[in-house]
């Protein structure tokens, strides 16, 4: 390998870069770009990101903060899927897989190439995705921003040298032109944004937005479609073992507490947020992790707190321009201020992250109407629906003085990154749970004691007090009554718990507002599981029926 040094100034500052180009190229895509840094090490990731990437600065425990710039969040109506005759009959096709024809995928593919050969310097990351070696796919990230890179470097599983030196042909490229804008005026593209990917071609084109979570997130997608046609189910949910290697998955949306609560000092860590369930057993998807950083503070989320270090990426958030101490509580910038860290940064993190069959299966959801109980155990066939459901509420905003909440469904906990119809993937995981006898439960993060602006966030002692009592059994053994609008089993005691919010009516100083109140949760869940009655198990209309 030939290495040139070369010094380059930018100001006052003088950064020395050890170039690789003449390692390798990407002639094989049209990109001519002579300078083309590939698997790059955190450190020369960091030099790179502060020559090239204005605004980079790095935190007062080591981790690099950068801005991504207009987009802060993914993009999912600009998310597009080629409709192809070898795929069509496999894809849910609608609001979350709209088609594209493949030459209006070409036309974006080449403007994304043009671009790259507009500039002086291309970033590639090769890694796999998944940790069992027997379903594990490779992924090349071509990319023209350092951080996007080292972003990457720490989402997918990093290769050893002997890997990166054997690792041929990727099965998936990433080719990140976020940077430069789509064309309007190509057919089926609706904004100056579009993601799209074909699975013939074995590509994702990324155009118009610099969020990273497009990247993590198209492999993902990449995954929930081909792991199924080998029996393997693809979940978004996290998950963790205990020293008796029993394994808990924890599904939940956004803000539902997946990562935090995944994330226990007594249990090791397989992963947060992607995880494949085989024959064998769970594996993660990824080879980091990628939390919400807002409100994150060391003594409530200590684990996530310690892996915010050197080598970590901080997205869009906000510090002292003298300390460079980060103010996780400000959202001037976006809520969804983020913090992506390899696996390894948590100290009890399970390297390699496999595990064993899941003996306890929990869904969170957070419930602004403050209607569901704390913590209720699921029979097979509500587990199913509630899947297929994937519900949580937010509050819909404050501008015109709206507080009313207002519920969110998606599929499996993560339709905009499913390719099947849900009811595909809701029928593996019935069958795993049945086979290996997994218990299932529903656990409300959300509110208790009212709805949004008279009852109170549940707290997270007594959630983790829950899904403590869950893992050492104590929960199955108590009594449980019957929620009369929901049909849910739940507990009438936990320890750490008090009996008083167990039974959230009781919790209502108007019992008969919350009665409305639930009442019309239940009639948002059984319009929202219309769409899913075609062809779904009778056990489980029969649940969407009694509601």
């Amino acid at each position: 390998m030939n290495h040139v040094a070369s010094w380059m100034c930018k100001g006052d500052h003088k950064l020395f870069f050890d170039s690789m180009s003449d390692s390798f190229n990407l002639d094989q895509y049209g990109i001519t770009v002579e300078s083309v840094v590939r698997n790059a090490s955190p450190a020369r990731l960091y030099e790179e990101a502060i020559y090239h990437d204005e605004g980079t600065a790095i935190s007062n425990t080591g981790a690099i903060m950068l801005r991504s710039g207009d987009k802060t969040g993914r993009s999912p109506k600009d998310k597009r899927v080629v409709k192809s005759p070898e795929s069509e009959q496999d894809v849910w096709w609608g609001d979350i897989n709209i088609p594209m024809d493949i030459a209006n995928f070409m036309t974006n593919k080449e403007r994304a190439i043009d671009y790259f050969n507009t500039v002086d310097q291309i970033y590639v990351f090769d890694g796999f995705a998944g940790w069992d070696p027997k379903y594990r796919i490779k992924i090349r990230i071509i990319c023209t921003r350092p951080y996007h890179a080292l972003f990457m470097h720490n989402m997918l599983i990093r290769p050893t040298t002997d890997e990166l030196d054997s690792f041929g042909e990727p099965d998936y490229v990433v080719f990140n032109a976020g940077k430069f804008p789509a064309n309007q005026h190509t057919l089926q593209v609706s904004s100056k944004t579009t993601v799209d990917l074909s699975f013939e071609e074995k590509e994702f084109v990324i155009l118009g937005t610099e969020y990273a979570g497009e990247m993590k997130k198209a492999v993902f997608t990449v995954m929930n479609y081909i792991m199924p046609k080998q029996g393997v189910l693809s979940m978004h949910c996290s998950a963790n073992e205990s020293s008796d290697e029993n394994v808990t998955l924890f599904f939940g949306l956004s803000g539902t507490g997946k990562t935090t609560l995944s994330a226990d000092p007594n249990r090791s860590l397989i992963g947060d947020d992607e995880h494949c369930w085989s024959d064998d057993g769970i594996f993660n998807i990824e080879g980091g992790c990628y939390a919400k950083a807002i409100g994150l503070s060391k003594d409530k989320e200590p684990e996530i707190f310690g892996a915010i270090r050197y080598g970590a990426v901080l997205e869009n958030v906000v510090y002292d321009e003298n300390t460079r101490v980060v103010d996780y509580d400000d959202v001037s910038i976006t809520q969804n201020t983020r913090a992506a860290y390899p696996l390894e940064h948590i100290d009890n993190a399970k390297i390699p992250a496999i595990g064993g069959h899941p003996t306890n299966i929990i869904f969170l959801t957070y419930d602004a109407f403050g209607v569901l109980p704390p913590v209720s155990k699921l029979s097979p066939s509500q587990a199913m629906y509630h899947f297929m459901s994937g519900y949580t509420a937010k509050v819909a905003g404050t501008e015109m003085g709206v507080t009313e909440p207002e519920a969110t469904f998606s599929a499996c906990f993560g339709a905009a990154f499913m390719v099947w119809h849900p009811s595909k993937y809701a029928e593996m995981l019935a069958k795993k749970m049945q086979h290996h006898e997994a218990n299932a439960w529903l656990i409300n993060t959300g509110l208790t004691g009212g709805a949004y602006g008279t009852g109170s966030r549940m707290k997270l002692a007594y959630t983790r007090a829950i899904i403590d009592a869950i893992h050492d059994g104590s929960l199955q053994c108590v009594p449980t009554v019957t929620d009369p609008i929901f049909g849910l089993e739940v507990p009438t005691s936990c320890n750490g718990v008090p009996s008083e919010i167990l039974i959230p009516r009781d919790t209502w100083s108007d019992a008969t507002a919350y009665d409305l109140t639930a009442r019309k949760l239940a009639n948002l869940f059984k319009e929202n599981f219309r769409q899913f009655e075609d062809g779904c198990r009778a056990e489980v209309l029969e649940v969407a029926s009694s509601l």
